[in-house]
C-alpha cells in the first residue's frame, strides 16, 4: 500500500525521461549507422576491441559483467557504450546473458548494502530524498507483482536501495529483478546488433517497442499509486 505522501509525488517524470533517453539513443545510433564512413570507422574500432577481448577469454566476460553490475548500482555509470563491442565479440546471446548476470549482481549488492547498512552508507551512493521516496513506495509485505511493477517502472540503479531500506526480502526482490531485467537486456543488445549490422528497422522497432512498454508500465504505475 502506498502512503498518502507518495501518491502525490511526480512518478510520471521517470517514464517520460526514460522514453526521451531511449529515443535519443536510438536516433544517435541510426544517424551513425546511416553514415557509411562513420559506421566503417566504428567497426574498425570494434574489430580492434574484439582482438583485445579475444586475447582475454576469461577476464573479458568477467570485466564486462562487473561493469554492468556497477552500472546497476550507480546512476552515473552506464555499460551501454560497451554493448556494440560485446555483441561484435561474443554475439547477441552471450552478451545478453552477461549483461543480465551483471545487472543481477549489481542488484544483489545494492539491496544488501541498503538492507544491512542503511542510510549512512547510501548517503554517498544516491540522493537521500530519492531513497526516501522509494522506501515509502513499498513495504516488506509488498507482493511480487508490486515489486515487479516498480522494478520495471523506476530507475533500476535506485530501486534496489529503496527496496533494501523498505526491508523487502532479497528473495522476492531477486525474483522480480530477474524477470524485469530480461526485456531490458534483450532490448539493449538488440540495439547493439542493429547498429553493428546497420539494421535500421530493428533499431526503430526496438525504439517503438521500448516507448510503448514504458507507456504501459507508467499507466499501471499511475493506477497502482492512485489506489
Amino acid at each position: 500500500m502506498v502512503s498518502d505522501g507518495a501518491k502525490h509525488r511526480p512518478h510520471h517524470q521517470h517514464p517520460i525521461l526514460r522514453a526521451l533517453i531511449l529515443v535519443l539513443i536510438v536516433g544517435t545510433l541510426i544517424a551513425l549507422a546511416m553514415s557509411a564512413t562513420v559506421h566503417e570507422a566504428l567497426l574498425g574500432v570494434l574489430e580492434a576491441s574484439r582482438s583485445v577481448i579475444a586475447a582475454h577469454p576469461v577476464a573479458g566476460p568477467v570485466i564486462f559483467a562487473l561493469l554492468a553490475g556497477i552500472s546497476a548500482m550507480l546512476s552515473f555509470v552506464s555499460s551501454t557504450v560497451l554493448i556494440p563491442a560485446a555483441v561484435y565479440a561474443w554475439g547477441p546471446v552471450t552478451t545478453t546473458i552477461l549483461l543480465w548476470i551483471g545487472w543481477m549482481l549489481g542488484g544483489i549488492i545494492a539491496h544488501s548494502l541498503a538492507f544491512y547498512f542503511g542510510r549512512p552508507l547510501l548517503h554517498w551512493l544516491a540522493p537521500p530524498e530519492t531513497l526516501e521516496k522509494y522506501e515509502h513506495l513499498l513495504s516488506k509485505h509488498s507482493s511480487f507483482g508490486e515489486i515487479l511493477l516498480f522494478q520495471l517502472a523506476l530507475p533500476s540503479e535506485l530501486v534496489g536501495y529503496g527496496l533494501g531500506l523498505a526491508r523487502v526480502s532479497l528473495g522476492r526482490y531477486l525474483a522480480a529483478l530477474a524477470v524485469a531485467q530480461v526485456p531490458y537486456a534483450a532490448g539493449t543488445v538488440l540495439l547493439g546488433v542493429g547498429f553493428v549490422e546497420r539494421d535500421i528497422p530493428t533499431l526503430i522497432g526496438v525504439s517503438v517497442a521500448g516507448v510503448l512498454g514504458i507507456v504501459v508500465v507508467a499507466r499501471l504505475m499511475q493506477k497502482h499509486t492512485a489506489s
